[in-house]
């Protein structure tokens, strides 16, 4: 079994604030990247390459689909670190 290390939320704002140049305010649980944050399918690829690298993860393409805010972001890394 992987080890199940938790995923700070707040350590993870921080992280894609920095990532997509965006004030950490801005990066509500809840706030969507595309539509709120602006984000593009480059910058999506950067988070999910970053992330992977950061968290030692593998994201599939539709699972980087379906993350369209920080909750669900950290909701698919908890789940990936605990398997």
């Amino acid at each position: 079994m992987a080890d199940t290390t938790t995923v700070d939320k707040e350590e993870l704002r921080t992280f894609v604030a920095d990532v997509l140049d965006v004030d950490e305010e801005d990066v509500t649980d809840d706030a969507d990247f595309v539509k709120t944050l602006g984000v593009d399918s480059l910058m999506a690829l950067e988070v999910m390459v970053v992330l992977e690298k950061k968290y030692a993860v593998k994201l599939e393409e539709q699972e980087m689909k379906d993350i369209t805010c920080l909750r669900k972001v950290h909701e698919l890394l908890v789940s990936k670190l605990e398997k």
